[in-house]
């Protein structure tokens, strides 16, 4: 540790010496170490040590051409929330050009909102005995049931959709008006969300909506692979899903038990790539929400280290999920955290950390315990800029923060994404990969919305081909990296 804080020290004196050298010997900087500085920055940010064949430079060329256009446009679409400028990367020149590319791996996805909305409601709330309540605070919650389910939820009268939609004049707009109660999205979300508190109350209360959805078994399974088929679309070629505790249903009202569900995700996943036999394949990343007591997270670790030795083929590892502002801090888990450790077995950690504006508490300070409990990636990591240990700690030893930034924008933690804070861990060449965390909730699908938040908006005219690149290859890396010991 003394050896790291040295080589700070010793990196800031150098810069300062150079920089005192340079005005003292020469009144006039000389334009020749001026680029040499330049080429120096360039070559420490994301992609910037990437060798691109002169085929690629010319697409380079092109590619900073039609970044420059989009950057003058008003309104420039990273600088405004993305509910409001959705439609026009979708017209984005340099958008179309990142849904053709390779993007690698998705990495930070929750497995309960990562299809389209459309597909929900057109599929699977067109199918038989599925019923609707509308709840007092004006949600929604669905159930598959042979019988007229009781009340529960908060909900006193439920309907059974079709019979419903019979009863309609207009069910288009019906269910037009569906799509935006399982969506945040909005025409005016300064409005509809005001604060995070509102944003985060209305994020946690879809999610609810959309258990009774997908948890019914025959939407599971065809959830499932309707999720593969957008991610392989927007060329994804590798899923890690962070999946909760809900458990799958049948319509007589029965559960599945954890290892069925895992062995529809194997079976899904093998058909899959039955069909598309260039797709790697999916993993599991367990996850129990933060507001949950330690006696319950220890059982929500013992039963993922279980699992992980008895399906090592498709469980990755363990993560803790909720709003960090309001939930439990890392470290107060740590005595459940350690329980791997104390048993001498193996269970990757995944962690969320540092999805907070913060600073100097201990919701921001998890970006510090991810890393005492080896975290293998750090979620969101928007907090890792306060903590300059951290930062460094990470970046040596190659744990990359998973970007997600129209989640970080939705959820108000940024407004204009040029003043992410990732700008200075992209500027500095820290490992990133880039993800759409819950696609569903953000009226998008597959991973290109965020590419191109992060390409154009947060990368700035400086990230280049060699930058997506290089973050794709990332996620590649971190997914080899994650599981050589299981893999071997």
């Amino acid at each position: 540790m003394r050896g790291l804080f040295w080589h700070i020290f010793s990196r800031a004196a150098l810069i300062m010496l150079i920089l005192l050298c340079f005005r003292e010997c020469n009144p006039m900087p000389d334009p020749h170490q001026r680029d040499l500085m330049l080429k120096q920055e360039i070559s420490q940010q994301v992609g910037g040590g990437v060798e691109l064949t002169p085929a690629e430079l010319q697409l380079d060329s092109l590619l900073h051409q039609v970044k420059l256009k989009e950057m003058i446009y008003s309104p420039f679409p990273p600088a405004n929330h993305f509910f409001k400028v959705r439609h026009i990367v979708q017209k984005s020149p340099v958008f179309k050009l990142l849904q053709k590319m390779p993007k690698g791996a998705a990495l930070h996805i929750h497995s309960s909102a990562m299809v389209s909305v459309e597909w929900l409601v057109l599929n699977a709330t067109y199918r038989p005995q599925c019923y609707i309540c509308f709840t007092w605070d004006g949600s929604l919650q669905f159930l598959f049931s042979t019988t007229m389910p009781f009340p529960r939820w908060g909900c006193f009268v439920w309907k059974r959709l079709d019979m419903l939609r019979a009863s309609l004049s207009d069910v288009t707009a019906f269910d037009n008006s569906l799509m935006r109660n399982l969506t945040l999205f909005t025409e005016d979300p300064e409005t509809s969300y005001p604060t995070q508190d509102a944003a985060w109350d209305r994020f946690e209360k879809i999610f609810s909506a959309l258990s009774g959805l997908i948890n019914y078994a025959p939407v599971f399974k065809d959830y499932i692979y309707e999720a593969l088929t957008e991610l392989y679309e927007d060329n994804i070629m590798y899923v890690e899903l962070r999946v909760g505790q809900s458990k799958a249903y049948e319509l007589d009202g029965t559960t599945h038990d954890r290892a069925w569900s895992l062995e529809v995700y194997r079976n899904i996943t093998e058909q899959f790539r039955a069909n598309h036999t260039d797709f790697i394949g999916t993993r599991i990343i367990f996850t129990v929400h933060r507001n949950l007591y330690v006696y319950q997270v220890k059982q929500a670790v013992q039963e993922a280290i279980e699992m992980q030795q008895k399906y090592p083929d498709i469980v990755a590892g363990f993560d803790l999920v909720g709003r960090e502002d309001t939930g439990r801090s890392i470290w107060y888990f740590r005595d459940a955290l350690s329980l791997p450790s104390e048993m001498k077995t193996q269970l990757p950690f995944f962690f969320h950390a540092g999805e907070t504006d913060l600073d100097g508490t201990d919701v921001d300070r998890n970006v510090l315990d991810a890393l005492l409990f080896n975290t293998s990636r750090i979620g969101h990591g928007f907090a890792l800029g306060h903590h300059p240990l951290a930062k460094q700690l990470s970046r040596t030893r190659g744990v990359a923060v998973e970007l997600c930034p129209i989640s970080n924008q939705v959820l108000k933690l940024v407004s204009d994404l040029r003043n992410h804070p990732a700008a200075t861990l992209m500027s500095d060449g820290h490992p990133i990969v880039v993800s759409s965390d819950d696609p569903t909730l953000f009226g998008t699908t597959g991973l290109s919305y965020d590419f191109y938040q992060a390409f154009v908006g947060i990368g700035g005219l400086s990230a280049n081909l060699g930058t997506l690149k290089e973050i794709a290859m990332n996620s590649i890396r971190c997914k080899i990296n994650s599981y050589t010991s299981f893999e071997k």
